[in-house]
């Protein structure tokens, strides 16, 4: 498909008694975009804006080129910002009083993200991401200039941008128009540029969430830190180990690889998240057979042998139909739960790490119940050492089944047991792939979950997270996040 050409128009806009020069125009994108950039100068909402052009006021979804807007053009707006209400002299202090960064504290959740034109996709996988305290903290300390010979130009500045963008939800208390990072993304993956009908089409948020991950992890990874040399595949890798076994030839083989997130394969026999993983880690491929002289079916078994700080998984929810020729969509209905314990799909290898991490884990429940502990796995340690402050480490260390932290100033070795609990749910909402809308359901360090439906935050009660699990037309479970309960060494 051919890209329409991007063209930029700077003009100025005149509000009030100011007076915004240079603010660009992108001709490619409906005025609803260019309306979220005027709300970040002026704090005036999209839908108060009024901006004189010929033929009368702009509206969200007209054609830039029937309105003759020339380079250098001042355009006129008129509309109120967002009220700000102050307190009396000596009385308490209102939240719209603080500043951005305060307001978004006060608020207990980031700000929400303008869909730009068909890109909820995008905004609920970058919630979810920002989610992930660790990740935020490797950015930070990814600089401008930290762009090795590695890494291509691009991708360098995917990366800038959104460390940017993770930094702007964090302090404003509005919602943010992510026009930068969206014009990056595009220029690094140009599907993602596709239109039709001159729109932006819909995309896949797996897609977005599995090109931003791949992108990442190659910068982070060549910034070069002596403490964590691969961030990413720390925090999201999963490393695995597979039998490959040919039934009719009897040749077995081994495998090694590491992936960003495990795969719950839908079907009718499917009814839980659990089953689902079981199913997606056996898989039967055909190729050729040395002793056969052909090719022939191989079945493929696969284990955990290296588990992340956070697991992602992926519900294979689109199918290629071939007699329609497009993506379509399994509505069928699979639970998952808050509490995801992977035990029992691990190798004989990594369940020995894990013994007596998850007796800790055991015994520091038990404790907090008033159950008297085992003894097993803690007698080196203090048992008064808190689960929460053990669940604020990264996973840095080389075996996959250690972490160590970087947050905060006191260093916290720890261990993953096992067990898993959610953290973001990103859901998909009507029946195409090429359709419908993307929703990040993203749960808060108070514990709340907070819906982040674009612009547009709301508060969720934990029970109704659990509802997404599909079975009709409302948002159903895309990808889920886990984030490890994690012991003291």
């Amino acid at each position: 498909m051919l890209l329409t050409a991007l063209i930029t128009l700077v003009v100025s806009v005149k509000w009030q008694k100011e007076l915004f020069r240079d603010v660009e125009i992108d001709t490619t994108q409906p005025p609803y975009v260019f309306k979220c950039q005027l709300y970040d100068l002026t704090g005036v909402p999209p839908e108060r804006q009024k901006i004189m052009v010929k033929g009368g006021l702009l509206k969200d979804d007209a054609d830039w080129s029937t309105l003759g807007v020339k380079e250098g053009q001042k355009l006129m707006m008129m509309g109120t910002a967002d009220e700000i209400v102050k307190p009396p002299e000596k009385g308490p202090v209102f939240m719209e009083d603080l500043p951005e960064e305060e307001q978004a504290v006060s608020l207990g959740h980031s700000a929400g993200l303008f869909n730009l034109g068909n890109t909820c996709y995008m905004n609920s996988t970058v919630q979810c991401l920002h989610s992930v305290p660790e990740l935020k903290s490797a950015l930070v300390k990814y600089s401008h200039s930290g762009r090795s010979n590695e890494v291509d130009q691009t991708s360098h500045m995917l990366t800038i941008a959104t460390r940017d963008l993770f930094n702007e939800l964090d302090k404003s208390g509005k919602a943010v128009a992510p026009m930068q990072f969206w014009m990056v993304l595009r220029k690094k993956y140009p599907q993602f540029g596709q239109m039709h009908n001159n729109y932006f089409m819909q995309q896949d948020a797996e897609e977005c969430w599995t090109q931003l991950l791949y992108t990442l992890s190659q910068s982070l990874r060549s910034a070069g830190s002596s403490e964590n040399p691969d961030a990413v595949k720390a925090l999201f890798g999963v490393d695995l180990v597979s039998r490959v076994h040919c039934q009719e030839s009897g040749e077995e083989s081994s495998e090694a690889e590491s992936v960003y997130s495990l795969k719950c394969h839908i079907s009718q026999e499917v009814n839980h998240l659990h089953e689902g993983l079981k199913h997606g880690l056996k898989s039967e491929l055909e190729k050729n057979s040395p002793s056969l002289g052909r090719s022939a079916i191989y079945l493929k078994e696969s284990r955990i042998n290296g588990l992340p700080r956070y697991l992602t998984i992926q519900f294979v929810r689109f199918f290629w139909k071939r007699e329609s020729n497009q993506k379509a969509k399994i509505l069928r209905k699979v639970d998952y739960p808050l509490e995801l314990d992977v035990y029992d799909l691990c190798s004989d290898d990594l369940r020995k790490k894990l013994e007596a991490p998850r007796q800790l884990l055991r015994d520091e429940e038990g404790k907090k119940l008033g159950l008297k502990a085992s003894g097993k796995g803690s007698t080196s340690k203090d048992s008064d050492v808190k689960m929460s402050e053990a669940e604020g480490s990264s996973n840095e260390n080389r075996d996959p089944s250690n972490s160590t932290s970087n947050e905060g100033a006191l260093s916290q070795e720890t261990q993953v047991t096992g067990v898993y609990d959610l953290v973001a749910v990103l859901t998909h909402k009507g029946r195409s792939a090429d359709s419908g809308h993307y929703v990040a359901w993203v749960k808060q360090e108070s514990g709340k979950w907070i819906e982040y439906d674009d612009d547009n935050p709301i508060p969720q009660r934990e029970e109704d997270i659990t509802k997404l699990s599909g079975g009709g037309d409302w948002h159903m479970a895309y990808i889920c996040m886990y984030k490890a309960r994690v012991v003291p060494i």
